[in-house]
């Protein structure tokens, strides 16, 4: 990094680069990045939104562009023609380094820097060849890296020169539409490890605010561009950004930076620019970086209900809130939001009732603001359905669960207890409704057809209720179908408009059945002729009702279309489509229907599929030191024999033991979206002989321990109680 004594120096800059601002107003207001407006484009491929308001239905496409946008290119000026290579520039970095002197270091860094014109005779592949296309950004990646990565070891004159340089290319006059040479310049400068430093951030702030102001054919570029940089490169540019928005929300040294005031285009500036990395990272398949990775935790410490309210209240408008850009809310932050808004439709719908009840001069009653459950054991599902089908109206309200002839009172642990029999009950095998494939350990809707698919409205009710009463489930969906339930996030207005029909593909059925997934796939790689060797049509057979065998054409007259090596694309597309969209439909839509019905919510716009089952679900990641740490105990002292031994145990466990124990302690072996901490786990002393094995209250995640004389009896007795306990009682 920079030295306390270039910080002063570089602190001029600040005034220096104001001049940024008026040059640009003398262009106009049209490279102002608050009004950055990307047309919505048909026909073309759906990529991730860059800036656009979320809620807008139609997603903008990047991949393909409008006609006026494909006007010819503005001519490169000439490069001049530089001949240093990766080795020559190594050679000249390590005689500076043996002798001291670095006059050919500098000259090359003040020179490839001055401009943007030499950034590209420095780094662009062939200076003769153009490079207009997205698959070929032109850039000599490798000389990039090796000369940033020198730069920080480079005397302090040779950084500021750089610094200078970029400085007169951001000053430059702007006349027309940028060429593909600046493009290819800006995508380089972003990769300055420079501005990982706050000295810096001024100059990297009119960098960010000048590509975000660029056309949507420019971003175009950029993404494709970007997603061809190395996966360290990527996350060290998105790390970058996701610093300079923290620092600039809480900065260390406030004196630093210009007056918030005079700068409130910084974080709209950079937000924009990751925006670009996040549809970068989503083009590709694996993605380059993790979808948490673009996670900034800095705003969990922000207002988010204002930034949620201002989403709502201004929309897609010139007024920038980070909800306009849910990939860099964390999933922790979401959930606040989601348990906010929650809990302020759940007030307003009790105000209301009360309002209601007492204009009418009727005595106030308490259970009226709650979502009051009454059910028989015996009865379950038949109860529970009758009960959330007559309560509609107060699906909003707090849950509250009776059992009919019990006088438990329900202060959490009868709540949890109705969903986990409610949840085994309907995915028992025997129920019928969904189908359990063991390859790939999740649940299947049931593609059998029935008189009523209120039971699958109920299940969508159930994980809506779950969402809303922060209740993890013990669920085993596919992300297909979190994918599904998004599709749309919001319910439509038109009743007759599909809902719950995604884009799905080969991998989506890998995650289901993956054994017909594989020999899906051998049909697409066959090298034989497949209309010989497979004699199949465009005809599946999908299931046997009471003895009679059904079967679907996936096109019209698909039982006289012979799958050929042209068309098996084609046909195992529309199979794919299906097995997961159609043959589904009625049970799905039932089931989307049900969850909306209790999650309607703008905050469900702001969430990505996995980022639904971990809110249903848990997280998957297990830290039994956290939970070690957040343990409450009753009856035993943290420090007792007993309880040291467990811990010994369990830290000492496999994860799959350790998940079991998870599961056997709290009835789900994944984590809340609060952590470990939000278990709130208890170990209780159990009186009962140590020739007992351990008990769990999965209602209320508590673990009866017996006081076991030694470790090896208690790892013995632990690992028999959590390998073979199936619900309430031994397999």
């Amino acid at each position: 990094g920079l030295e306390e004594g270039a910080k002063n120096q570089f602190s001029t800059f600040s005034n220096f680069i104001t001049t940024i601002n008026q040059k640009k107003e003398g262009i106009g207001n049209r490279n102002s990045p608050t009004q950055l407006v990307i047309p919505n484009i048909k026909n073309g491929r759906d990529l991730p939104p860059l800036c656009l308001d979320v809620r807008q239905k139609q997603r903008t496409s990047i991949d393909s562009l409008p006609q006026e946008l494909k006007a010819p290119f503005p001519p490169e000026p000439s490069l001049s023609i530089r001949t240093k290579t990766v080795k020559d520039f190594q050679d000249d970095m390590e005689k500076s380094k043996a002798s001291g002197d670095w006059k050919a270091v500098h000259n090359f860094y003040s020179t490839t820097f001055d401009s943007f014109l030499e950034i590209n005779a420095a780094f662009k592949k062939d200076t003769n060849s153009p490079f207009n296309t997205i698959e070929d950004s032109g850039i000599d990646a490798k000389f990039v890296n090796v000369v940033y990565d020198a730069l920080l070891n480079t005397p302090q004159d040779v950084q500021k020169s750089v610094l200078k340089g970029i400085i007169n290319g951001l000053l430059q006059e702007w006349t027309g539409p940028r060429t593909k040479d600046d493009l290819r310049a800006y995508c380089i400068l972003l990769q300055n490890p420079q501005f990982s430093n706050t000295s810096t951030y001024v100059i990297y702030a009119h960098l960010l605010r000048q590509i975000a102001a660029l056309t949507e054919a420019d971003h175009h570029f950029l993404v494709h561009w970007s997603k061809k940089i190395s996966q360290k490169r990527f996350k060290q540019v998105v790390d970058r950004l996701l610093q300079f928005i923290s620092l600039r929300l809480f900065p260390a040294k406030p004196e630093e930076f210009p007056p918030m005031v005079k700068c409130t285009w910084w974080i709209p500036s950079a937000t924009k620019v990751l925006a670009l990395f996040n549809a970068a990272n989503s083009l590709i398949s694996p993605p380059i970086i993790s979808y948490t990775d673009f996670y900034n935790s800095t705003l969990d410490h922000i207002d988010l209900m204002e930034e949620y309210h201002n989403w709502q209240c201004y929309g897609n408008s010139h007024r920038f809130s980070f909800c306009q850009y849910p990939f860099i809310i964390s999933i922790a932050a979401k959930k606040v939001i989601i348990q906010r808004d929650s809990e302020q439709q759940m007030i307003s719908i009790a105000r209301q009732s009360l309002v209601d009840k007492v204009s009418r001069r009727q005595k106030p009653d308490m259970n009226m603001l709650f979502l009051n459950v009454k059910v028989r054991r015996t009865h379950l599902v038949s109860d529970s359905l009758d009960e959330l089908a007559r309560k509609k109206a107060d699906l909003k309200k707090k849950l509250k669960v009776t059992f009919v002839g019990e006088a438990g009172l329900d202060m959490g642990g009868l709540t949890k207890e109705w969903f986990l029999l409610l949840i085994r009950q309907i995915f028992h095998p025997d129920y019928g409704m969904f189908t359990y494939h063991k390859d790939s350990h999740c649940h299947w809707f049931s593609s059998f057809k029935c008189d009523n698919y209120s039971e699958f409205r109920l299940v969508g009710a159930l994980m809506g209720l779950a969402v809303y009463n922060s209740i993890t489930l013990d669920i085993r969906f596919p992300p297909c179908c979190y994918k599904k339930l998004l599709s749309p996030p919001i319910v439509p207005c038109d009743h007759n408009t599909l809902v719950g029909i995604c884009g799905v593909t080969l991998d989506d059925l890998f995650q289901i059945m993956p054994e017909l997934a594989h020999g899906l796939s051998e049909l697409l790689s066959y090298e034989g002729n497949v209309e010989e060797d497979f004699y199949s049509t465009f005809q599946v057979v999908f299931q046997e009702e009471f003895g009679v065998i059904k079967s679907y054409n996936l096109k019209p007259n698909g039982d006289k279309i012979p799958v050929t090596n042209r068309n098996r694309k084609e046909y195992v597309q529309l199979y794919v489509d299906f097995l997961l969209n159609k043959s589904i439909y009625k049970q799905f839509a039932a089931f989307y229907y049900g969850f909306h019905s209790v999650c309607a919510s703008y905050a469900l716009l702001l969430l990505r599929p996995e980022e639904v089952e971990i809110l249903v679900c848990g997280s998957p990641e297990l830290d039994m030191s956290a939970l070690q740490r957040s343990t409450q105990y009753e009856g035993y002292q943290k420090t007792d024999l007993t309880i040291r031994y467990f811990w010994d145990v369990v830290l000492g466990f496999s994860l799959e033991l350790q998940k079991k124990l998870l599961h056997f302690a709290t009835g789900s072996d994944r984590v809340p979206v609060g952590g470990m901490a939000d278990l709130n786990f208890k170990i209780s002393k159990s009186e009962t002989s140590t020739n007992w094995l351990p008990v769990a209250h999965t209602c209320f995640n508590q673990l009866c321990l017996p006081p076991y004389k030694n470790k090896k009896e208690l790892k013995q007795k632990l690992i028999i109680g959590i390998s073979n306990a199936e619900g309430f009682g031994l397999e």
